[in-house]
């Protein structure tokens, strides 16, 4: 720490001297300085401590984000970072646990982790850079491609309907659902703090574009609306469902961008610190029993 760094703000800021090596133009900027922004202010604003945030990578360029900024970070194997992200929740209640994941990373290899994460209300934060391709290993198709992508691997164009996540986390379980664009940063970065902020498993699709290989910018600037104030109700499922159906990943509609869904309910880890209580309370009791008859 420097004589005029304030306490627990690293040196040089939150931007990591760590040579950046995404494309031009690549949607990872966005998110990488509206995390930024999103935890400094959050760090001002409710006083947690910059150490108390932890970031998670998984495999894909959306890891390289835990290189780029000066956090405490974790890099998973491919699609298990979510996982790990809530083993590093159950050890630490204090920490605000952030996974950032890519749609081939997290709704192929990692869709189980998701799931059962969401189903459990696991106190994390998914944020998923959700280009709709693999861009890392050169313009593969992913679960969220539309129909007809040509890729590397299908230059004849895929055949499959692409998922619709929030539809699955909808039905999952998850007690808080959003999604953004990386060209409305403002509200990329309110959302942000929004899920950040809330008490159980909150799940952000951030659409963005592969420079490189998916450049969907038009498409996005002229589809993508933010969801109005009263537009949906997000403590009501079916009023959540319905506005989630409006765009489904492939037909050409207009896209909503905002919260969709947010209610909520007991997290997973008292939920299991409790249940560990107990078993503390019957090994001691087993112990005594034992001890008694040698």
């Amino acid at each position: 720490m420097t004589p005029d760094q304030p306490p627990g703000r690293p040196a040089g800021g939150l931007i990591s001297p760590a040579e950046n090596t995404w494309c031009p133009g690549c949607g990872n900027f966005s998110i990488q300085h509206m995390m930024k922004s999103a935890v400094a202010e959050l760090s001002e604003e409710e006083g947690i401590p910059l150490e108390n945030f932890v970031l998670l990578g998984g495999i894909g360029c959306h890891g390289k984000l835990v290189d780029y900024l000066n956090v405490n970070s974790f890099y998973g194997i491919h699609g298990r970072s979510v996982p790990a992200a809530t083993g590093i929740r159950l050890g630490n209640p204090d920490l605000k646990v952030i996974c950032h994941v890519g749609d081939g990373d997290i709704y192929a290899e990692g869709l189980d982790h998701l799931i059962f994460a969401a189903k459990r209300n696991s106190d994390i934060t998914v944020i998923v850079h959700d280009n709709r391709v693999y861009g890392l290993t050169t313009g593969q198709y992913t679960p969220t491609s539309p129909e007809g992508f040509r890729g590397r691997s299908t230059p004849g164009g895929i055949t499959e309907h692409p998922l619709n996540p929030l539809e699955v986390m909808l039905a999952t379980g998850a007690t808080h659902i959003a999604r953004g664009y990386t060209k409305k940063v403002r509200h990329l970065k309110d959302l942000f703090k929004e899920a950040i902020m809330h008490r159980g498993f909150s799940f952000v699709d951030v659409l963005q574009i592969c420079a490189t290989y998916f450049n969907l910018t038009d498409y996005y600037n002229e589809h993508a609306y933010e969801i109005e104030a009263g537009e949906v109700e997000t403590g009501r499922y079916e009023s959540a469902l319905g506005k989630i159906r409006e765009w489904d990943y492939d037909r050409d509609a207009p896209i909503p961008l905002g919260t969709f869904y947010s209610v909520e309910k007991p997290i997973y880890e008292e939920k299991f610190r409790a249940l560990a209580a107990g078993r503390a309370e019957r090994r001691a009791l087993v112990r005594k029993v034992v001890g008694e008859w040698r």
